[in-house]
């Protein structure tokens, strides 16, 4: 492990070099990423940024979390659902 960290909704979460934000938080157990389309939990799903189902907010902007690479420092928060 590298000891770099960022943080997912308060929490330390230490990552490797390369990862990205999904697969280091799929690594320490979290997979709730937050609201999902449809009112489904918000998942690593495809891998490939394809069905934005891991979509989170990296410090203050909404981004696939399986194409973000984890850097130290970065303020990750699961989206709050959006009201119809």
């Amino acid at each position: 492990m590298s000891g770099d960290t960022f943080l997912f909704d308060g929490v330390a979460i230490t990552f490797r070099t390369n990862e990205t934000i999904a697969m280091a938080l799929d690594r320490v157990g979290i997979r709730n990423f937050g609201a999902g389309q449809g009112g489904s939990a918000g998942r690593y799903f495809c891998g490939i940024g394809a069905c934005q189902a891991c979509a989170v907010s990296v410090d203050g902007v909404s981004m696939e979390a399986c194409l973000t690479p984890a850097r130290s420092g970065l303020l990750v928060k699961r989206l709050a659902p959006v009201s119809p």
